[in-house]
């Protein structure tokens, strides 16, 4: 029943980790432990309820307690600091927003009538619903980031991007994959295709090393590519409008051009139980799923598109190789 329990209390750890990474609490004990009052000072908080915040996260290891009132960085709140390479504290401030949770409020809807729950919360979709709301929308981009940066390095030790001349990275957000493709493989031409509202918030420096370009990939993506990545992009879509997307990429495609999705495949090689509960956020959330390899094949084929193979990498994504057939 103890384990039991703890599953029950997931969501008020995972909110007690979203407000350490909103308030920068890691950031503030990297040199070191601090009291509760000092905390409260630098973060604008109330000091008892701060404190009573820190107390409850020495049990899931954020913070250590070193007597009196006194805090230090625990074993998993390193990964809540934000000058590390791996950090999770853009994700972490993302998830505990209260638009998102209220999405999560309807799972039950969902898993009732099979709509998407994030529709039924705010009456709009997740993208409509960030392109009014610049600081959700920011927030995303950030936590996107962050476990975009915790995947790059096993995507590019598992495949060779430097063998294309032009890479187009469709729905590449604020570009930090593509960055890191552009750094491995400096030989490489970039661009960078999302929504204007997204691609608009795109490092300087990275804008200056690449090819930037706003738009809908419902409608039309940007020619001439080499090779097409659309990372994280299928599974926000059922099979209709995943189709659609597919299509307009192919539409833009040379014949020797090649089409790489990078996603987590279900029942593949790096299947394990993230990918389960991606599948119920992707219903909650933008109301796509994910799926197994032969369903990916399917999509490809309708699309016009083989599938050449699929590359596992040491995380717990692949990348899925296609040409135009």
């Amino acid at each position: 029943m103890d384990e039991l329990r703890r599953l029950l209390a997931g969501y008020q750890v995972s909110q007690a980790v979203h407000v350490a990474a909103v308030l920068g609490i890691a950031d503030l004990l990297t040199d070191g432990p601090r009291t509760s009052d000092e905390l409260a000072e630098a973060t604008g908080t109330d000091p008892d309820a701060l404190f009573r915040l820190l107390r409850a996260l020495v049990v899931v290891e954020v913070v250590e307690a070193d007597g009196d009132r006194t805090f230090s960085l625990g074993r998993l709140g390193q990964g809540l600091r934000s000058d590390t390479p791996d950090s999770l504290a853009g994700w972490a401030a993302f998830v505990g927003r209260k638009f998102y949770w209220d999405a999560w409020a309807h799972l039950i809807d969902s898993v009732r009538t099979g709509e998407n729950a994030f529709r039924i919360a705010h009456g709009t979709n997740v993208w409509e619903h960030r392109e009014r709301h610049a600081e959700d929308s920011e927030a995303f981009d950030r936590g996107m980031a962050a476990v975009t940066r915790r995947v790059i390095g096993p995507l590019l030790d598992a495949y060779d991007f430097g063998r294309f001349g032009t890479i187009v990275d469709v729905g590449g957000g604020n570009g930090a994959l593509l960055a890191a493709i552009i750094d491995r493989h400096p030989s490489v031409q970039a661009v960078l295709f999302d929504q204007p509202h997204v691609v608009s918030g795109a490092d300087s420096e990275l804008a200056a090393r690449c090819t930037v370009v706003g738009g809908d990939f419902f409608e039309e993506v940007p020619a001439g590519g080499d090779a097409y990545v659309l990372k994280w992009i299928i599974h926000d879509w059922e099979d209709e409008e995943a189709r659609a997307i597919l299509r307009v990429c192919r539409r833009a495609m040379r014949d020797d051009a090649a089409l790489l999705v990078v996603e987590r495949v279900l029942e593949g090689p790096n299947d394990e139980p993230f990918s389960r509960f991606s599948d119920l956020n992707m219903l909650v959330g933008p109301g796509g799923r994910e799926r197994t390899l032969d369903e990916f094949e399917a999509l490809l084929e309708d699309a016009g598109f083989h599938l050449i193979g699929c590359h596992p990498t040491a995380s717990d994504f692949c990348v899925i190789e296609a040409a135009p057939s």
